[in-house]
């Protein structure tokens, strides 16, 4: 009887995990468009669900994660300048004791690039935190790769 109910829990608990999701209130994409031969714009998109925020790149330290942008080095391309963003909403968060500029529902953030040959293939990772009113998710990354022609 004790085999039975141990096996009847381990298959509880394999099948509660098996349906269990990661919640991830944060999908991103990523486009370019080239401006002329030797430029070109690589955008990337936060769609972020009703209820949910994530964070500037610009948060003084003391405050919550920033969004932030790592770019891989490439042969094909150089940065021009910094990732650039809207402007953001801003709140103060008693938490933090701060004034904290974040997003809701949808950021692009713009990364100017030039070229140095007719393609190139722009990676990179950004790092985000969300929230909403009751809770932070740990930081989170997403990598990504546009192919600019």
């Amino acid at each position: 009887m004790k085999k039975f109910l141990l096996l009847m829990v381990t298959v509880i608990f394999a099948v509660t995990g098996a349906f269990a999701q990661i919640h991830r209130p944060v999908k991103w994409t990523v486009a370019s468009k080239k401006l002329n031969s030797k430029e070109a714009v690589v955008y990337v998109k936060a769609s972020i669900q009703n209820g949910w925020h994530i964070y500037s790149q610009h948060v003084k330290e003391g405050g919550p994660i920033p969004t932030s942008f790592t770019f891989t080095k490439g042969a094909d391309y150089a940065l021009v300048g910094k990732m650039a963003e809207p402007k953001p909403k801003v709140k103060h968060e008693e938490v933090f004791k701060m004034d904290v500029g974040y997003f809701t529902n949808e950021v692009i953030f713009q990364q100017k690039v030039a070229l140095k040959k007719g393609t190139a293939t722009v990676r990179g990772t950004v790092e985000w935190q969300a929230c909403d009113a009751s809770q932070c998710l740990p930081p989170d990354d997403y990598a990504f790769a546009v192919t600019i022609k």
